[in-house]
């Protein structure tokens, strides 16, 4: 019983995924256009840093706490 479920479950959600992807509308299709353009916007607005000092300050609360 729980194969036949797992199977009907599976089903549908297959088709919720498929039915959301054929309703998209695509309005620019320049994929690289808008990596670039959020890449620019997210070293202009100063997030590289934060990202950068975040994941230095996590390393080493890491090495801190850790065990061995």
């Amino acid at each position: 019983m729980e194969l036949y479920s797992a199977l009907i479950y599976s089903q549908v959600w297959h088709f919720l995924l498929n039915s959301w992807v054929i309703a998209q509308n695509v309005t620019d299709p320049d994929i690289l256009g808008q990596i670039h353009k959020a890449f620019t916007n997210f070293v202009q607005t100063g997030q590289i840093w934060a990202l950068l000092i975040g994941l230095v300050i996590g390393y080493f609360i890491r090495n801190i706490t850790s065990y061995g």
